[in-house]
């Protein structure tokens, strides 16, 4: 009688066992079937498993997707076990990205409107547009010139916390330096607050560990999309929701819920705030009206998502640059002689249009951004029914799109020696014939980042004066190649950036050299 017990009971377990295997993978002859190439899928995970189990980043996985099938023009995978397309070729990319992007708006993650999740980056399609049409007057040329002073000055506070600890220790993490100043120029340009830089290491140093290290409610929405939203579930922790409500509220309470002269971020929402309901604008006369009601909830996520937005992209790009700038000593003394040129030119004042003279800081700003993309890879979710061009797939509704954009940056067919840290290949001459869609650091069609503009003012802002006191050189602990690490959203160095910060001397510096 135990025998037969015990026998029962296995079988039990092993058909149950069975069951939920057949469960699991029930969707992985999907490609097969249609005959898309791609790599075999493992039960759970899909193809997602090395990042699920943080072996590697998102951006060196979706790479390897890339580079694993060179004669296809797009890549079948599964996240978990919902089939998924990797886009390979240029022009289906364009396809999705612009020409189809009423049905690729949406880029596939839901996320409860109360915890920070109704942000433009995250909104889903028609709460996007409204929010999209109303946010870009804060990015305007007018605008970024306006708030120059602020970045100059934030710069300069900068440069003075910089010389007493590079005095005392000229090796430094630079990722972890040029932060300060991103935190204090989105504190000023964004909120209108004075963040003390030389006193940020604690609440500030939390915010980033808990806004951008992975925890796992990205697989358990990417197990089951929308659950997040059915749940009224938040992505991220209950303190940092407490924190942009608490500074939403406290701005409010200051200026009297009534905008200011100071023209920022914050002035924006609050006069779209007290004109009540917001509409978007429509496209074509049959469009729906599609209109918005700026509650806190609304203003809180905005506040969230253009803090960690403009803070960290900026600093891990400028830490990139400068890494490469101390590997480079020829580049960087190139970078130094144009922003003295350029600089006498205009008075020694930096302005708006000073800045954009500097073509070449432009090129190795652009070439930083081509081996470093911060954002990979971009998603899309399929609103309805769409055929791929020469490709013979068919995406069906609430399929995820996906674009490996480091696979793209280090294409061979598009970019020679892709390895090579090489600014001139963003020359006027050699990227006329480039195919527009071969560089997208900042995504691409009507969903690209908004805030690209002000990122590469505040940015160039700060490197011009960093650059004129400073050298960047390797020290003993600088790697020629770097490690990511995969516990974090976006990329970032596993080792940080450590360089020697030098100053340098008057005659150099007016020459350019070091």
């Amino acid at each position: 009688m135990a025998l037969e017990i015990a026998v029962a009971i296995t079988l039990g377990i092993t058909s149950f066992a069975l069951l939920v295997y057949l469960y699991l993978t029930r969707n992985y002859s999907y490609w097969k079937k249609r005959g898309i190439a791609g790599p075999e899928p493992v039960p759970v995970f899909g193809n997602l498993k090395d990042t699920a189990l943080r072996r590697t980043t998102f951006n060196e996985l979706f790479k390897h997707f890339y580079d694993s099938y060179p004669k296809s023009k797009v890549v079948g995978i599964y996240r978990a076990w919902h089939p998924s397309i990797v886009v390979r070729d240029l022009d289906v990319l364009k396809h999705v990205m612009i020409r189809e992007f009423d049905n690729f708006s949406d880029r596939g993650f839901s996320f409860s409107n109360k915890g920070l999740g109704f942000n433009l980056f995250n909104a889903e399609s028609d709460d996007w547009r409204v929010l999209r049409t109303r946010l870009s007057p804060m990015f305007t040329t007018g605008k970024l010139k306006n708030m120059l002073y602020l970045i100059t000055e934030r710069a300069d506070k900068f440069l003075d916390f910089l010389g007493p600890v590079v005095e005392k220790s000229p090796e430094q993490n630079v990722h972890t330096l040029v932060q300060r100043f991103t935190i204090g120029n989105i504190g000023a340009c964004a909120f209108g607050i004075d963040i003390d830089i030389n006193d940020v290491d604690n609440v500030f140093e939390t915010l980033d560990n808990l806004i951008f290290t992975t925890n796992y409610t990205i697989e358990l929405e990417t197990m089951y999309p929308g659950i997040l939203k059915k749940f009224d579930m938040s992505f991220w922790p209950k303190a940092i929701k407490d924190f942009f409500y608490g500074l939403v509220n406290d701005i409010l309470r200051e200026r009297n819920g009534q905008a200011s002269n100071r023209k920022d971020f914050m002035d924006l929402m609050l006069e779209l705030r007290n004109a009540g309901e917001i509409h978007g604008v429509k496209r074509h006369e049959d469009d729906k009206d599609r209109k918005l009601q700026i509650t806190d909830d609304v203003m809180a996520a905005q506040a969230f998502v253009f803090y960690a937005a403009g803070y960290e992209t900026s600093a891990t790009t400028m830490g990139f640059l400068l890494h490469e700038l101390a590997l480079h000593p020829e580049i960087q003394g190139r970078v130094v002689a144009e922003i003295n040129q350029v600089l006498k030119k205009h008075g020694e004042k930096i302005t708006y249009d000073c800045i954009k003279d500097m073509a070449y800081l432009e090129q190795v700003f652009d070439e930083t951004l081509r081996m470093y993309p911060v954002v990979d890879p971009i998603p899309r979710l399929a609103m309805g029914r769409v055929e791929l061009p020469d490709t013979g797939v068919t995406v069906e509704k609430g399929m995820g799109v996906l674009v490996s954009v480091s696979g793209i940056h280090y294409d061979p067919k598009y970019w020679s020696n892709p390895t090579e840290f090489n600014p001139d290949r963003f020359s006027s001459e050699n990227s006329k014939d480039r195919h527009p869609c071969a560089f997208l650091p900042f995504g691409l069609g009507p969903r690209n980042c908004i805030g690209m503009r002000f990122a590469q003012v505040q940015s160039k802002v700060c490197l011009v004066k960093l650059l004129q006191r400073y050298r960047v050189e390797p020290c003993a602990h600088t790697r020629s190649q770097l490690e990511f690490d995969p516990d974090r959203f976006v990329l970032r160095s596993k080792h940080g950036l450590p360089l020697k910060v030098v100053p340098r001397t008057h005659q150099a510096t007016l020459f350019g050299g070091d």
